[in-house]
């Protein structure tokens, strides 16, 4: 399975990528290409993820040619 990983933010600037491609035939949950791509065990309360563009919770499936993304909560003014 290929999954195209992208961070954003402060995420970038603390793992020190924008971007990775993660190839692995046991990842089924959003929280597991966490764990894969960032080799941290658990997803922390304030980081969004979103699949394909869509904001997901941290038990999503994702599939073989998905996009998932992580950032830290945004504000506007």
């Amino acid at each position: 399975m290929s999954i195209k990983v992208r961070f954003f933010a402060r995420l970038r600037e603390q793992l020190g990528q924008s971007e990775m491609d993660l190839s692995a035939t046991a990842v089924t949950t959003v929280l597991q290409v966490w764990q894969q791509s960032t080799r941290q065990p658990e997803l922390a309360t304030n980081i969004l993820a979103a699949v394909n563009m869509q904001y997901v919770h941290a038990d999503h499936a994702v599939h073989d040619g998905d996009e998932v993304a992580f950032f830290p909560p945004v504000t506007g003014g």
